[in-house]
């Protein structure tokens, strides 16, 4: 638990709440300033930047350069990083505008900047969670967080000291000074999740497969309790690593486990189930998985999970017990496979805003933290970054913004954020002028590629994709935030020049940020919808892709109502809407707006195109049928895209989302 006694003693001249031995700033700034029309701060305009690659660089760090650059570009950007070998942030460099100056060495900027902050924030090694109150305390004294080494090195002298002063085990403690010392005095433009650590891999770690599915499995028919034997590690130290994969990875089906029991030499050395304390010793690293509705452990896609069991010495034999199903891939190693650092992205954007940053689970104590966060913020105030826990926490943390008037921008991995909000860029307000289509009694199917909503995406992964020569040879809707007018507006203006004719951006969920405009208050649902309604006209959208929260039995989404999309009808443009539905049994008007839920088969090509065809067995031939198909973005790619819909022959036909309207509508007539 905190330390009361450290964080309260006085020094100098200090204001009560400021116990950290330095003087708190009054709430708010420049990021608050400024045009009334902005949602998100910006900066300004970068007319000269200094540049530098960071990707090979440790956690400490980047961390250290992320801070320093809110610092140095909160009057005016100066300060711009590559973070990926691949230099994905480079691609959006020469839309700055920016005169660039290329550095060899990241931390010689260091030096060159040394004189615009005020000193270092010493981050606790041994608390994560000190990076983020560290972070927060950078924005607010004009410094940036580092490790004392660091400080040393750099010369840089000690602003605050967190080392001693927070307990790693008691996160809430820690989240509760911050929230009544530090909170009052930040800017309330928005407020920041961000987590405090990321594993990384070590290099050399040899591993040997243990156990792995072979065939495509989604519906848990394979599970059982499976022995692992894991003798071929033991020696040396005797610790053995476990990892937990997707053996796929391209469907979102992965390993999934819900008890383990190790054995040496037969006798029972540890037991657990997944989320229980008794898991804790264990899970080495977690950071890439979930906890499920079945006490269970998964991870998807890229993701894993990894234990580690020491075995007695002497030990001639050693099995794992695990309950485990789906498309599981089981590897082994004996030294250890990651290391954790500090997560240092989008710290540049929340610095320069003077925003507070926390980490708080969204359930249990950490999320009535969250909750009483929240009610703190005026409603439209976005909650910038994301949640603990993947995909629960997703659902359990935007449907408790959602419950207290609060967005969320998905911004976690936006860098150079600093930058891109303060780049002139034309945007187009201009809605695209919709296609002609005849109606008849055939199957209307519009691709739909989520993940919009997340700004990240938008400069990374969409990007990726969106480069695809295939592009545009299919019509397809990509869904994008609105609020890259404030936060990227180069970005939605590269996206929309070169769009081609059969390219559709529309809104990503739920318009103005991600939220289940269900469960906003009666009385602060205009104002999101207003709010998005301001950024659907300025971007020329008029379709939007949006959720709901969950029904009560956790299967399913609440479909939308009257309340909601007269809101919507009121105070937007939108004239359709798809929520996210998966099953495709949805189509209704409330108010009026069309609202169709989407179709989300798995897998790709020949099993695709075989679930729509299993979706229109007994259709009515008489009239005609419409399909909003969801595409998985991290996944598919237009080339995949433009497989699908060469499979896709008689009665179906591939239309633009605007058609795809305008066709529903006749149709109701």
């Amino acid at each position: 638990m905190v330390s009361r006694r450290n964080l309260l003693q006085a020094g100098g001249a200090v204001l009560a709440a400021g116990s950290l031995g330095v003087s708190l700033p009054q709430q708010a700034g420049a990021a608050e300033r400024g045009a009334a029309a902005r949602l998100l701060p910006s900066f300004g305009r970068a007319t000269r930047l200094d540049v530098a690659d960071v990707s090979e660089l440790n956690g400490n760090d980047q961390l250290l350069l992320t801070t320093l650059q809110g610092i140095v570009n909160r009057p005016s950007p100066r300060l711009y990083f590559n973070f990926d070998s691949g230099e994905v942030d480079l691609r959006w460099l020469a839309g700055t505008g920016a005169k660039a100056t290329h550095h060899a060495d990241a931390l010689d900027l260091v030096g060159r900047y040394r004189d615009e902050v005020r000193g270092a924030v010493l981050i606790d090694p041994d608390v994560p969670d000190s990076v983020n109150v560290a972070t927060t305390l950078a924005g607010l004294h004009n410094a940036v967080a580092a490790t004392a080494e660091q400080a040393k090195t750099h010369g840089l002298k000690t602003v605050t000291d967190l080392r001693g002063r927070f307990d790693a085990d008691d996160v809430l403690a820690t989240y509760r000074w911050q929230l009544d010392h530090l909170f009052p005095h930040c800017s309330h433009a928005l407020l920041a999740g961000l987590p405090p650590s990321r594993t990384v891999n070590v290099a050399g770690v040899k591993w040997r497969e243990v156990a792995r599915e072979t065939e495509r499995i989604r519906d848990v028919s394979n599970r059982k309790v499976r022995t692992l034997d894991l003798s071929p590690e033991l020696g040396g130290d005797n610790d053995v690593y476990l990892r937990f994969q997707d053996s796929f990875g391209d469907d979102g089906w992965g390993a999934s486990v819900a008890s383990v029991t190790v054995k040496a030499d037969g006798k029972d050395i540890a037991s657990f189930t997944p989320g229980t304390d008794a898991e804790k010793p264990y899970l080495f690293d977690g950071l890439n998985s979930s906890l499920g509705d079945k006490s269970n452990r998964f991870s998807d896609g890229g993701g894993y999970f990894v234990y580690h069991f020491t075995a007695p010495a002497g030990a001639k034999e050693l099995t794992v017990d695990v309950d485990m199903w789906n498309q599981y891939l089981v590897t082994a190693a004996t030294t250890a496979p990651t290391r954790v650092e500090p997560f240092p992205y989008f710290r540049d954007y929340v610095v320069a805003s003077r925003g507070m940053v926390l980490w708080l689970p969204p359930s249990g104590d950490t999320g009535k933290l969250l909750d009483e966060t929240f009610t703190m913020l005026k409603p439209t105030t976005p909650y910038t970054g994301w949640f603990s826990n993947d995909v629960a926490g997703e659902w359990g943390g935007v449907d408790r913004a959602s419950q207290h008037g609060i967005q969320v921008v998905p911004a976690d991995f936006y860098m150079n954020g600093t930058v891109h909000a303060g780049t002139g860029a034309k945007i187009s307000n201009q809605v695209r002028p919709r296609p002609k289509a005849e109606l008849h009694n055939r199957v209307y199917v519009t691709l739909t590629v989520g993940e919009g909503d997340n700004v990240q995406y938008c400069q990374r992964r969409m990007r990726d994709i969106w480069d695809d020569p295939k592009r545009g040879t299919v019509p397809v809707n990509w869904t994008v935030s609105p609020l890259l007018a404030d936060i990227g507006p180069a970005l939605l203006a590269y996206y929309q020049r070169t769009a081609t004719a059969n390219d559709l951006l529309i809104s990503g969920p739920s318009g103005a940020g991600y939220t289940y405009p269900g469960s906003w208050p009666e009385e602060a649902l205009d104002a999101y919808t207003a709010l998005s309604g301001r950024f659907l006209r300025r971007t020329g959208m008029d379709l939007a892709y949006a959720y709901n929260p969950r029904n009560t039995a956790g299967d399913g989404w609440i479909p939308f109502d009257e309340r909601v999309m007269a809101s919507y009808r009121k105070n937007t443009p939108v004239r359709g809407v798809i929520q996210s539905w998966e099953t495709g049994d949805l189509q209704v008007r409330p108010a009026g707006i069309p609202v169709i839920g989407n179709f989300y088969p798995q897998g790709k090509g020949k099993e695709f195109r075989d679930a729509l065809l299993r979706h229109i067995e007994g259709r009515d031939t008489s009239k005609p049928m419409f399909i909003a198909a969801a595409i998985n973005a991290w996944d598919w790619t237009p080339s995949d895209i433009a497989d699908l819909a060469a499979l896709l022959e008689d009665p179906f036909e591939v239309v633009r989302g605007d058609a795809f309207f305008s066709l529903m509508d006749r149709s109701a007539m």
